[in-house]
């Protein structure tokens, strides 16, 4: 189905099952983070996802690509994302599978209700309101800093949304990585698999990957890390899978 694009608006390929994407180059941008998380989820086609704070749709529309899931919904707070997302959504004839509503992630479970999920996912804010320069684009300012919700909604309300057994998975940055999982038990989820992503394979972690599950027991399998390049500029072989080219 063909869109209608807005001003400063584009359409890049996602090089997977021929989907495309809508994005507005003056606003956000999906990046890596969004596409690593993708590929580290695990869903089953008859599943119920969520993704919380859908930003551009990447990962609702990954998840559709990769797995096959037919039940996905992508909540975001800001009005013209949600819309730019809806377009996505019909550019790529998956009105049927994917559902877009506008609403705070803080009221999630008061729009959708208790335990009705299966998968639930998130590219939550990784600055808090007071780390660093808040950028002056609104939407660029929401996706990056604490400004409508903190870790703690997210995670409080990934754990009312999930059924029994249900699993969360996020990617978030390594310095937050003790305060996360903290906070996830705090919400009765438990931390089941960890995966470090590191830019080189002798840097630093820039990220981190993980899988938690509502109402699981303690014991967390610690995958091995995930590395982006094998030399500057040249992807390793595991990015280029995730990516699928």
């Amino acid at each position: 189905m063909e869109v209608t694009l807005r001003e400063g608006e584009r359409i890049d390929d996602l090089e997977r099952n021929g989907y495309r994407i809508i994005q507005n180059k003056n606003g956000f941008c999906f990046g890596m983070d969004a596409v690593l998380l993708s590929g580290f989820v695990k869903a089953r086609p008859q599943d119920r996802v969520i993704d919380l704070g859908c930003g551009t749709g990447i990962i609702p529309l990954l998840i559709s690509a990769k797995y096959g899931v037919r039940d996905i919904t992508g909540l975001e707070i800001q009005p013209e994302s949600a819309e730019m997302v809806e377009r996505s959504v019909a550019l790529n004839d998956l009105t049927d599978d994917i559902k877009i509503v506008l609403g705070d992630i803080c009221q999630a479970s008061d729009i959708f209700g208790k335990g009705c999920f299966d998968v639930v996912t998130s590219n939550p804010p990784y600055m808090k309101p007071s780390g660093g320069l808040t950028n002056p684009n609104e939407a660029k300012a929401v996706a990056r800093h604490e400004i409508k919700c903190t870790f703690a909604d997210v995670a409080g309300q990934a754990s009312v949304l999930l059924k029994s057994g249900g699993k969360f998975f996020l990617v978030h940055r390594p310095e937050r990585l003790a305060e996360i999982m903290d906070t996830l038990r705090s919400v009765g989820l438990e931390p089941k698999r960890l995966k470090m992503v590191h830019s080189f394979a002798d840097s630093d972690a820039t990220m981190f990957l993980l899988e938690s599950a509502k109402g699981g027991n303690s014991g967390m399998k610690v995958e091995k890390p995930l590395i982006i390049y094998k030399d500057k500029d040249v992807y390793t072989d595991e990015i280029y899978e995730i990516y699928g080219f």
